[in-house]
């Protein structure tokens, strides 16, 4: 049986990193694979950002490999902190760059998978780069998100499959979460 239904490069990559799933990971992989709704509630250091992102690299890994992945963001995170989306950013960017190596290694042909990030941070020429050459998956805060809705990058959200909304509970409650809920119904 295939490892939760990913690419053997992805469990190839996973099982060189770690001993196992985690909780999480065991009980989100399946509900994520089926396209649901999933929140993933569980203390620091127990592979929630990778259950979250590893489902959507596959994806991403696979349709690269058909010859299937354009120019196109198909995976948004957002983070309320502009610090936790630049972390992000970095962390996403290693096991991308190894999963590619392993890639390249078995001889696959492929696009290698782009990470964009995009905060109030963003110097303009970076931003309007993100409109001229999208990045596969994007990392964003909810005000960020907002402006590209509302200009021309919005275009370039428009293959957007994938949204994973980082530390959901310190904005569920406040404007600013209400002013993201409105957001993502825009997306």
């Amino acid at each position: 049986m295939s490892f939760y239904g990913y690419h053997p490069i992805i469990e190839k990559w996973f099982r060189k990193r770690f001993a196992g799933p985690t909780e999480p990971q065991q009980q989100g992989w399946p509900c994520i694979n089926r396209g649901e709704h999933t929140l993933i509630s569980a203390p620091t250091g127990s592979g929630k950002t990778l259950t979250a992102f590893l489902s959507v690299i596959d994806r991403i890994v696979k349709r690269s490999l058909e010859g299937d992945l354009d120019d196109e963001t198909v995976v948004v995170y957002v983070s309320p902190l502009r610090a936790l989306s630049n972390d992000m950013h970095r962390t996403l960017t290693e096991p991308l760059e190894e999963i590619s190596e392993l890639l390249e290694e078995e001889g696959y042909l492929f696009t290698p998978i782009r990470i964009g990030l995009r905060t109030g941070d963003t110097p303009s020429s970076q931003r309007s780069a993100l409109v001229r050459r999208p990045p596969h998956i994007l990392v964003t805060t909810p005000e960020s998100l907002y402006l590209m809705l509302t200009s021309s990058a919005a275009e370039t959200l428009r293959g957007v499959e994938t949204v994973i909304i980082d530390e959901i509970h310190a904005m569920a409650t406040t404007k600013r979460g209400a002013h993201l809920a409105l957001s993502l119904e825009r997306l």
